[in-house]
């Protein structure tokens, strides 16, 4: 039986206390293995390019370039890269950008190691890891937009499984379908719905009522 590859991660904050501590937290993690750290934005992004992690876990308050910047160049050029974002306080204007430039995740830094261990594993997965409390401002304060085209039965049990936080995989195994089939119906829920991510998906299903925010 083949051994998991260890999800490569880099980690990403001006402090170098934070950088060492998420670290040594993750050192002990089975099936993660930390590859770089970055003090800013802009070193981040060469970095994704030499050493190729699946996950970034992203401060949002950094010099140089900013986190947010940084998450969305690092989307735009590097679209297979689930970054999480990690901050100190939970600030409306900063969940809203982080999400809309591309974030999986949202997690505050006294987050426990366990909690963020789960939350890389889920990220390197595709699926959707938002703070509590972020989802219910996201779900509150972001603007939707209408539903261009009306979904099928089908690719709204799709998208309520995408807002639970599920992966193509795992919907595949729920629904007894393909895993092929499953991608093509997430492609087809973001065009309907004029949106870009899962995360979106995810804070259009809460908004509409498909899921709850529990």
């Amino acid at each position: 039986m083949a051994v998991p590859v260890p999800i490569r991660v880099l980690i990403v904050d001006d402090h170098a206390v934070v950088r060492q501590g998420i670290r040594m937290f993750l050192s002990t993690s089975d099936g993660i293995d930390v590859v770089g750290e970055a003090r800013d934005g802009r070193e981040a992004l060469a970095l994704v390019g030499t050493l190729d992690p699946r996950v970034v876990l992203m401060d949002l308050n950094m010099p140089v370039m900013d986190g947010i910047t940084a998450t969305r160049e690092l989307r735009a050029h590097f679209p297979d890269v689930e970054v999480i974002a990690l901050t100190s306080v939970l600030e409306d204007r900063k969940v809203i950008d982080a999400v809309q430039a591309g974030a999986t995740g949202y997690l505050l830094k006294d987050t426990d190691a366990d909690a963020l261990e789960e939350a890389i594993h889920a990220a390197a997965r595709g699926e959707v890891r938002l703070h509590p409390e972020a989802a219910k401002r996201l779900a509150r304060d972001v603007r939707t937009p209408e539903l261009r085209e009306h979904l099928t039965p089908r690719e709204t049990d799709i998208l309520r499984l995408v807002a639970r936080g599920h992966s193509n995989k795992r919907i595949a195994r729920d629904l007894a379908v393909e895993e092929a089939t499953v991608k093509t119906h997430v492609t087809r829920v973001l065009a309907k719905l004029g949106l870009a991510s899962r995360t979106q998906a995810a804070i259009f299903a809460y908004k509409e009522g498909l899921v709850g925010l529990d």
